[in-house]
């Protein structure tokens, strides 16, 4: 679904005619709640909401830990290149090696990862249908699998691409309920019912997609077999698998990689914290020892950076710019995350340096030793000792807000750990989990920057 053109307040799309549809048979008006798609089955569980429809994949896993409608649609997974690509990039044999985009917590995902454990193929996991095919046009990656319905848009929206004629699997939309919910059996009546009638080929005759696979679905939903329809998905082992597992089994298989999130997380943190320190030292001594029209330039730069959202200037770094310099993933996250704190920085230094008694400073000038001199021997090291402190929650605060990078691809230690919950179906034991690393990312450093501090304090005349 999307916005509508017309009325931007409101939405359009598939899913909210058959939204309408049920809610009409149903006696009640429907109201679109905004979730994230890899949150929508723990906000279902929860019962946030009494159905939850958005193009969502009918699994094994799912049917086992909410309540599952009738598949209502048969889509199939493909691939989009671009043009140029068109006759080598055919299967996902072809793209061994290679970057492929595609949307967290789906059946494309879950393909994928068994590509990159077989192939090496490289998965690259985004929040939304619409970035990956942008960033296909722009050629930051070699490919892009989901299902046909979001590929048809997305060639729509990029001139550029094409996409491929052999699908890769195919599978089956569904609505969820949470666990019990009395009204799944009247919902799946409603379904089979508008299937019967031609209400349901007639939505998707109107939005252009209605094709030969539907009728095979219909017979056999009206037949009784829920899980009908030409294939079997593709992802169904790897599904199946998942399910077999406990809670703890799956942990310890997506242990490593958000081991190696975690790291990612680590070294991330520490070169954008590293250039935050470098900029707000620059900037702070420019707005205390500059001009009159270097003071007033930086100080215009760290209200804008500070009064605008750190979110807003990552889009703008990765996405805006991309058709002037298109920045790596990591690096626009490095400068977004760099540039940000910088302006926090530099308010803090410059706090620090304007705390130190004025006398000190009439004493050092006394004594003939240079600004560079007083800054270096004798302003400085006092305003480290000051800064030391909010330096070190800064670091806390962006290791934190390194979360926010995966709306740009880089799969960090949250994204990581929204994929486990989102395949497991429970963030409890994931956000146990991802919280406790987080801390022993954290903590040592707040213990260090403390045993510093009363080292300092001892030393200080």
């Amino acid at each position: 679904m999307e916005a509508d053109p017309r009325n931007p307040a409101r939405v359009q799309g598939f899913e909210v005619d058959i939204a309408s549809l049920l809610a009409g048979e149903l006696g009640r008006t429907p109201r679109f709640i905004q979730v994230g798609f890899t949150s929508l089955d723990a906000a279902t569980a929860r019962g946030d909401f009494d159905i939850a429809l958005s193009g969502i994949e009918d699994t094994p896993a799912r049917r086992a830990r909410l309540a599952v409608t009738v598949p209502y649609y048969v889509f199939r997974e493909v691939l989009t290149v671009r043009q140029s690509d068109a006759a080598r990039f055919r299967t996902l044999g072809d793209l061994a090696g290679r970057r492929v985009a595609t949307l967290g917590a789906t059946l494309a995902f879950d393909i994928l990862q068994r590509e990159a454990t077989e192939r090496g193929t490289t998965v690259v996991a985004y929040e939304d249908d619409v970035h990956p095919y942008g960033d296909l046009a722009l050629g930051r990656v070699d490919a892009v699998l989901l299902d046909a319905v979001l590929a048809a848009r997305g060639v729509r929206r990029n001139p550029g691409l094409v996409n491929a004629e052999t699908p890769v699997a195919t599978g089956y939309y569904v609505g969820l309920l949470a666990p019990g919910s009395p009204l799944l059996d009247r919902v799946n009546a409603i379904l089979r019912a508008a299937m019967g009638d031609g209400r349901v080929e007639a939505i998707f005759r109107k939005w252009g997609m209605w094709n030969d696979d539907q009728p095979r679905l219909y017979a056999s939903v009206q037949a009784g077999d829920e899980a009908g329809g030409p294939d079997a998905s593709a992802a169904a082992p790897v599904m199946d698998q998942a399910l077999r597992m406990s809670v703890w089994q799956a942990t310890l298989r997506y242990l490593p990689a958000l081991f190696r999130a975690a790291v990612v997380t680590l070294v991330l943190s520490c070169v954008s914290m590293t250039l935050a320190v470098a900029l707000g030292v620059a900037v702070a001594s420019g707005r205390v020892y500059g001009a009159a029209a270097i003071r007033a330039a930086l100080t215009a730069w760290v209200e804008l950076v500070r009064g605008t959202p750190l979110l807003l200037q990552l889009f703008v770094l990765y996405f805006g710019l991309a058709n002037v310099v298109q920045l790596p993933a990591i690096v626009a996250a490095v400068l977004a995350l760099g540039l940000n704190y910088s302006a926090y920085e530099s308010e803090i230094y410059r706090g620090a340096l304007e705390a130190i008694p004025a006398g000190q400073l009439d004493a050092a000038r006394a004594l003939g030793l240079s600004d560079w001199q007083t800054l270096r021997l004798v302003r400085g090291p006092q305003a480290l000792r000051l800064a030391l402190a909010p330096m070190t929650n800064d670091f806390v605060a962006l290791l934190k807000d390194s979360s926010l990078v995966s709306v740009v691809t880089v799969v960090e230690l949250t994204k990581q750990t929204s994929i486990f919950a989102a395949n497991i179906g429970s963030w409890l034991v994931p956000g146990l989990l991802c919280a406790a690393m987080y801390l022993v990312l954290s903590l040592p450093l707040a213990r260090m920057a403390r045993r510093l501090e009363r080292r300092w304090q001892m030393v200080q005349p």
